[in-house]
């Protein structure tokens, strides 16, 4: 068996801010009309206040951070020619999805056409992270047991408790605007390829789906790339952040692969108990509770990841090079997510727009 390659790809959707009111501004079109814009690298997504970044792909963590700063400083250039700013979080903690224009392509029109308020509604933003696999067999084997680690990163991720103006009670309520869509959440235990490819055939038959970009499940297998898609996570503002949490990824891939190929696996578990966790890690993040399926009890969130940093994925991130950026993951821990952040800034200043200021200044971070 061939080892996968373990490339790392990183996706970024951001907020574009009007620095005055710290609005959504809606600027997609202008960008892309810039002549230093490749749709390689800045891409439309469906509302004209988003705009989207892809990294080349990169074989380790320290190159995929060089990537990510060049696009956001890239983004933050192209911006900046009318004098706006960018903003990476889940939500936006005020600006109404009701305002928002959408972006005049014939993608996103169908999109709106087919989907309705759903599509209108989803001003959200994410993160999605590539693990090159090119084995489709490992490929399957691998979504199967990194979805039970889901919850764990999700919680290190949390930055949208805000909504419209209110504060949510939830870390992640980008994860709840995004359930609304069809065929999303944790995906179930995939048996083989052909069980998946199976899958999508049959919904493009029926009409259903183009391919299999419109499945949209929180891991996927990449419908054009030989890549695992880790798509669960609320976008990070920090870049250390974001860096931190594809090297997690990686390392899972890494470990099991290690593990199959010394003939050995970790335990596969139900969609039902893993979207128990998901539950918790959108309701609380690092503050809660996550069940340890495998003891059956619910442990503090931290302890989990903790663990799966440190006895899990130990042995494998000297291998990568990639122990630095891994273990990010424990300044975290001691300090919390953005969505811990923000409600602190708001409980502090019971200001919103202090909570945009904020998360353009922490975006800016490492970059400038």
């Amino acid at each position: 068996m061939q080892p996968p390659s373990l490339t790392l790809g990183l996706e970024e959707e951001y907020q574009i801010i009007d620095p005055a009111s710290r609005e959504l501004r809606s600027y997609i079109t202008e960008i892309l009309d810039d002549d230093r814009v490749t749709i390689e690298e800045i891409k439309p997504e469906l509302h004209q206040s988003i705009v989207e970044v892809g990294t080349t792909v990169c074989q380790t963590p320290a190159e995929l951070r060089g990537e990510v700063v060049r696009l956001r400083r890239m983004v933050m250039d192209l911006v900046a020619k009318s004098d706006l700013k960018i903003a990476a979080a889940g939500t936006h903690p005020f600006s109404s999805w009701l305002k928002q224009e959408i972006t005049p392509l014939e993608r996103y029109l169908g999109f709106k056409e087919d989907l309705q308020d759903l599509a209108q509604q989803n001003l959200i933003f994410g993160m999605h992270v590539h693990i090159g696999i090119e084995d489709r067999d490992f490929l399957i084997d691998a979504l199967n047991v990194a979805r039970y680690f889901l919850p764990h990163v999700l919680c290190l991720t949390t930055s949208s408790p805000f909504w419209m103006g209110r504060q949510t009670g939830l870390k992640s309520y980008r994860s709840v605007v995004w359930r609304n869509f069809p065929r999303t959440g944790v995906p179930r235990v995939l048996t083989s390829w052909a069980d998946y490819t199976s899958l999508v055939d049959t919904l493009v038959r029926a009409g259903s789906i183009e391919n299999g970009s419109r499945l949209y499940w929180d891991v996927r297998p990449h419908w054009k790339y030989s890549t695992l898609e880790f798509r669960v996570c609320d976008i990070c503002p920090r870049v250390d952040e974001a860096i931190c949490v594809a090297a997690i990824f990686q390392a899972i891939v890494a470990k099991l692969w290690k593990l199959r190929r010394d003939n050995m696996t970790f335990r596969i578990y139900p969609s039902d108990l893993i979207e128990e966790n998901k539950w918790r890690a959108v309701r609380f993040g690092l503050d809660g509770n996550l069940i340890d399926l495998g003891k059956e009890r619910e442990v503090p969130a931290r302890e989990l990841i903790q663990e799966l940093i440190e006895w899990f994925l130990g042995d494998v991130l000297d291998e990568l090079g990639s122990r630095r950026e891994v273990e990010y993951a424990f300044r975290i821990l001691e300090h919390g997510s953005s969505a811990d952040r923000q409600l602190a800034t708001f409980a502090e200043t019971g200001d919103l727009t202090s909570v945009v200021d904020r998360l353009v200044e922490e975006t800016r971070e490492g970059v400038e």
